[in-house]
């Protein structure tokens, strides 16, 4: 007698992946990976742009000679003019060609693959994207109408956001299971200018590049390390002002710790510092001091008006007090990205990254993948929002480590969504992709996809140098920040990236997704 197999139920999102095929998680990203432990937050972002954000309430001023002075210090009071970037690690290798964000052949996103080709990115003969009813382009880049991705990002943003953004896919192979993908491009988005308030990188685990993924050993630079920041609690704990304003206002208390400052300042004119090799660093970093706390006192007395938790755009706007505040991973994600959104869109910080855990979805049936897809587009879609409402433009990047793909069987069930199961890893339908807000319009595509896949769906590796080398899908992401400055032609500057693998200003142009919104 014939027995039918008992089909496999979609995981809880809160539930580990456990594969026959893989090994028991040992190291830190293998727990991220497979769900185990969730990611944390990273942030990132600076901007001259916070001028188009909700003004914060001015504090008591500095006197004007200590304003003269933090300029010569060097200390920033709205970030460092670049547009707010925001990146997203899905550590496992999660689906996002097809499925998600549609991905064709030479010809762009409607240079559409095979049958076979679809299938093998998830997608069952009755929902291939050559039917328009299968075309989603409210965000400019064209997903997948049944996108978990776009499900989610729908469920955070207006649509009166969603006219204000565009962006490209890029095919891009890159090793399953690893954390050896130097995916993350944080330290070269410092390295393009990007600075912040209080912090220059940011990164929810605490790891060199402050997300799963490594960041590209020629960029990373030791001195901006990223800070761990993966809890609202912790935004407000940037800053300290000590006990002096429990027992003075605000006013009184700048005004006494700039008297502080004349007084050192003047005491340390006097003082014979001849024995000392480099006098005038040693007096201006003892009085740069001084000036940095005054003009934190000043701006930050309340930690609170840093706290994303107090943010009524974000906590009753974006998401209800009940989410935001709920028990489940999807409160937690919620939580750690508010985190990432309150710092990158104020310019508190220069760059980051959430990592967001259990994109090792191969477990044999479709729901697992579509639940998380969903959660991480509902978190792309507040990050977007957010830039929306706080009318600041912002360049979101979404990678991860690998892929899936799947043997065509389809998952009928409420949560398989009738779409075809993961059943295994597949780093050749990797990609990875970008979308960019602008509070000016929505910004001009110049193209929406960067490299192609072959008509079975795997990456063509000669269609970009991004396509088959990590690092230069990095520097490809560095190239197109700085586009959408117009900054282009100083990319391969000697203080920037002199020794990219871009090839020349004509091979470069045509890696380059959209028009400057700068």
């Amino acid at each position: 007698m014939y027995i039918k197999p008992s089909r496999k139920r979609a995981l809880a999102t809160d539930q580990p992946l456990l594969h026959s095929d893989h090994s028991r998680p040992k190291t830190r990203r293998e727990f991220i990976a497979q769900g185990f432990m969730t990611g944390a937050a990273t942030l990132c972002g600076a901007s001259v742009f916070s001028l188009f954000a909700n003004p914060r309430q001015a504090a008591a001023a500095l006197s004007p000679d200590l304003e003269d002075w933090k300029e010569s210090c060097g200390i920033a009071s709205a970030g460092a003019g670049k547009i707010p970037f925001i990146c997203f690690d899905l550590a496992g290798g999660a689906n996002i060609a097809g499925s998600n964000v549609l991905m064709g052949k030479s010809g762009g996103q409607f240079d559409f693959l095979s049958t076979a080709g679809y299938n093998k990115l998830g997608l069952p003969g009755t929902m291939l994207p050559n039917d328009p009813a299968f075309v989603n382009q409210e965000f400019g880049l064209a997903f997948h109408s049944d996108s978990g991705f776009l499900r989610g990002m729908q469920d955070s943003t207006s649509i009166a956001a969603r006219g204000f953004i565009n962006g490209a896919i890029i095919a891009a192979r890159s090793e399953n299971d690893t954390g050896n993908n130097p995916h993350n491009p944080m330290y070269g988005i410092s390295k393009a200018g990007a600075d912040g308030e209080l912090l220059t990188l940011v990164g929810s685990q605490s790891s060199e590049s402050g997300g799963n993924s490594m960041a590209p050993m020629s960029l990373i630079n030791p001195q901006v390390r990223p800070t761990k920041i993966d809890r609202p609690s912790d935004v407000s704990g940037l800053v300290d002002v000590g006990d002096l304003t429990a027992i003075l206002d605000q006013d009184d208390a700048v005004a006494v710790m700039e008297s502080i400052q004349r007084i050192s300042r003047k005491k340390l004119d006097n003082v014979d510092t001849t024995l000392v090799t480099r006098d005038d660093v040693v007096k201006d970093l003892v009085n740069c001091g001084y000036v940095k706390s005054a003009d934190l006192t000043e701006r930050f007395a309340d930690p609170s008006s840093i706290d994303p938790s107090q943010d009524t755009d974000i906590v009753g706007g974006i998401f209800t007090e009940a989410q935001f505040n709920e028990n489940s991973r999807l409160g937690r994600e919620i939580r750690k990205t508010a985190a990432v959104m309150k710092l990158v869109q104020n310019g508190y910080a220069g760059a980051g990254t959430v990592t967001l855990g259990g994109y090792d979805y191969h477990t044999g049936e479709r729901g697992t993948g579509e639940e998380r897809d969903y959660l991480a587009g509902r978190c792309m879609g507040a990050c977007l929002e957010y830039a929306h409402r706080t009318g600041t433009p912002l360049m979101l990047y979404v990678f991860s480590d690998g892929s899936v793909s799947s043997n065509g069987r389809l998952d009928e069930s409420m949560a398989g969504r009738g779409k075809g199961e993961w059943t295994g890893d597949n780093q050749q339908t990797a990609a990875s992709f970008f979308l960019v807000y602008s509070p000016a319009g929505q910004p001009t595509a110049l193209t929406n996809q960067i490299g192609f896949m072959r008509s079975d769906a795997s990456v063509e590796t000669a269609s970009s140098p991004a396509a088959n080398n990590v690092n230069q899908l990095v520097q490809t992401v560095l190239l197109n920040y700085m586009a959408l400055h117009g900054e282009q032609g100083m990319f391969e500057n000697s203080d920037r990236f002199p020794n990219h693998g871009l090839g020349n200003q004509n091979s470069r142009d045509r890696l380059i997704a959209l028009e400057p919104i700068v």
